[in-house]
């Protein structure tokens, strides 16, 4: 099995992202610099970021690097204070003895900022500090003062938003007003610019999981970074995934325009950078690199093979351009090649399917996760002496991953029926997967990932003649390879959370949520809000829960499709009144 971490060993040609990143933040000239490296969950953002401390350490320049987990401190600290504490803490670990007075000075500034960010609305405040406004002038306003350019009106605003604040919040006002904020302000970058400078080191600050967070901590860490922005000799490198910021965007300053939304992400973030999605290639090469690797191949053969598969990727723009599993093993140069050879084999012909299938799209992590539980179910079946190939497993969890609860359920009902050898399987094998009664042979569950279908079933090993009972057993006792947490995409999790508790069926959390997240994923989504509807069995009063999968059924014919099914599962002797009329007029509920 593999180690579901990150990691500095590049497997997948990141290295070219990574150098590109690395060529930024040591360009003097780019500098003060903030750059972001988008990625959905999964494809490898972290990744990236170890690569490219690695490609700046082997330079002759100098760097500060600084980690901040902006997960890490979410419902424990302020997250505004908590990455301006991070990085003081690290000028002052890192200050000369004749700066000590000076980086003391600095942190004691940092605790005084945090303070004064108690006076704006409620507590909301940016980078540690008063809002002056921000939240009632909108995004435009965003940085004002932070870049320096800050008028009047955000003087006025500050001013107006304390008098607003609690008895508690008045106590703190007479205490700061003593302080101008924009002196503080000033002598807070002041310092920060001299003792960096006594350091003479670039500080190169690293952010991971910001997509993790909650709005409100996404958007305060990011006004914490405008902080230190447009001073020399820092960079800030920030690993996200785009729409959850967005989003958070959207939900803090509660719906901007699109264009607002823009216009707060040019500001913070000046250079974008995109993890690259994974084609048949990069698949192809990161899988015989992870059965390699379990097979026991490690030092300099290891580093051969991973060598010689970068190379390949780099090069395959040109039409010629291909790797084969002759040339691996050849690599390799083993005394017995054939056992890994097999299972070489047949990484290469699932690569293309996890490649193109919607529930994965060549993401790397998945691809872990899903050969990890291949790994885990093969080891049971040995151990319980189970007549069962570890291929077959794969294809059949591969077949779990990307498709839906209501087909997966399909299939062992048919492998069930069929005492282990499901005709089914035995049909569709024999038929021409490109032949219309090749979709009319499928039940309805299926006939939705006919694409998908039309490619597996061609897969070896063919599975028609063999009893299959084993491998639903082992789906069944082991974790399933369609969890929550690894089908879904974070988007796609917080727009469950939202229509699992939404009062109208024309909810504007509801549709701003949907709206961030591809329609490839609106089956799994409403396969888990099917997965928990199923924990609570009463149905007598209306439940937020079913609202909101009536919310996704309405925009998505394959989700409305699994909320039928659902509901005559219940087998309710009479529909509830509430629910007949939530369910009148929908032409996906006509039973």
């Amino acid at each position: 099995m593999w180690a579901d971490t990150d990691t500095d060993v590049d497997y997948l040609n990141y290295s070219e992202v990574a150098e590109l990143v690395a060529e930024m933040v040591g360009s003097e000239r780019l500098l003060p610099l903030s750059l972001g490296v988008f990625g959905t969950w999964g494809t490898g953002k972290s990744t990236v970021l170890r690569l490219v401390k690695r490609e700046l350490q082997n330079t002759p320049t100098k760097y500060l690097f600084i980690d901040f987990d902006a997960w890490l401190y979410q419902d424990f600290d302020d997250a505004r204070g908590a990455l301006m504490s991070v990085i003081a803490k690290a000028l002052a670990d890192e200050a000369p003895e004749g700066l000590q007075a000076k980086a003391k000075s600095f942190l004691g500034r940092v605790n005084k900022l945090r303070a004064l960010g108690l006076l704006a609305e409620g507590g909301a405040a940016f980078a540690g500090f008063p809002a002056f406004g921000m939240l009632r002038k909108g995004v435009e306003g965003v940085g004002d003062l932070l870049s320096g350019t800050a008028d009047d009106e955000d003087y006025e605003a500050m001013g107006k938003a304390a008098g607003e604040v609690k008895d508690k919040g008045k106590g703190l006002l007479r205490q700061a007003t003593k302080v101008s904020p924009p002196e503080e302000i000033t002598a807070f970058r002041k310092e920060f610019e001299v003792l960096l400078k006594g350091i003479d080191k670039t500080l190169v600050v690293v952010i991971d999981n910001l997509d993790r967070c909650t709005p409100p901590n996404a958007i305060h860490t990011l006004e914490a970074i405008r902080l230190f922005l447009f001073l020399p000799r820092t960079a800030f490198v920030v690993a996200a995934d785009e729409d959850m910021v967005r989003h958070a965007v959207s939900s803090y300053f509660k719906n901007p325009s699109e264009r607002l939304v823009q216009d707060y992400l040019d500001k913070l973030i000046q250079v974008p950078v995109r993890v690259p999605r994974l084609g048949v290639q990069e698949v192809r090469a990161y899988m015989l690199l992870l059965f390699a690797e379990a097979a026991g191949i490690e030092g300099e053969k290891m580093e051969a093979l991973r060598s010689y598969l970068i190379d390949q990727l780099r090069q395959v723009w040109k039409p010629d351009a291909n790797f084969s599993i002759e040339q691996v093993v050849a690599v390799l140069d083993m005394a017995d090649p054939e056992p890994l050879r097999r299972t070489l084999d047949l990484a290469d012909r699932m690569a293309p399917l996890l490649a193109y299938s919607a529930n994965v799209k060549g993401n790397p992590r998945i691809i872990k996760r899903l050969l990890n539980i291949v790994r885990m179910r093969a080891s049971i079946a040995r151990k319980r002496a189970m007549p069962i190939d570890e291929a077959i497993i794969a294809k059949l969890a591969l077949f779990e991953r990307c498709t839906s609860v209501s087909a997966v359920d399909a299939l062992h009902d048919a492998i069930n029926a069929g005492n282990g050898k499901p005709e089914l399987l035995a049909k569709i094998e024999a038929m021409d997967p490109n032949d219309a009664d090749f979709e009319q042979a499928l039940p309805q569950s299926m006939r939705t990932h006919l694409t998908f279908l039309r490619d597996w079933v061609g897969l070896d090993p063919k599975l028609g003649g063999y009893d299959l009972r084993p491998a639903v057993y082992l789906a069944r006792e082991t974790v399933p390879v369609r969890t929550v947490a690894t089908l879904l995409s974070p988007a796609a999790l917080a727009a469950v959370e939202v229509l699992r508790a939404i009062r109208t069926v024309s909810s504007p959390a509801a549709r701003d949520a949907l709206a961030l997240v591809d329609q490839s994923e609106h089956v799994p989504m409403m396969d888990a809000l099917v997965r928990d509807m199923r924990r609570n069995s009463e149905w007598m009063r209306s439940r937020d829960d079913f609202r909101g999968a009536v919310y996704l059924a309405d925009a998505s014919a394959g989700a409305g499709s699994t909320l039928s099914r659902f509901i005559r599962s219940l087998d309710l002797p009479r529909r509830p009144p509430w629910m007949s009329t939530m369910l009148n007029g929908k032409p996906w509920a006509e039973v």
